[in-house]
């Protein structure tokens, strides 16, 4: 696997609503709101619980985590 390199910067709240939008249309979450607080409150499916993050970080991490998930139990195309 090739590293990932740092970020130069720390994440924006454009770039995590950005985010949290794709991952609503594809269905991988049912709800991302921001908060006024800049907090995101985030819902995987209906009537499920509703997780807090702290702010844009832990939303691209959120989103860093569902698409290894969602590579890694694909089945291999070749």
């Amino acid at each position: 696997m090739i590293p990932v390199p740092p970020r130069p910067s720390e994440p924006t709240a454009a770039e995590a609503s950005t985010w949290a939008d794709v991952l609503v249309r594809w269905r991988l979450l049912h709800a991302a709101v921001l908060a006024p607080t800049g907090q995101w409150l985030v819902q995987e499916y209906l009537n499920g619980p509703v997780r807090v993050l702290a702010g844009p970080a832990d939303v691209l991490a959120l989103t860093a985590t569902i698409q290894h998930h969602t590579r890694s139990t694909r089945p291999e195309s070749r």
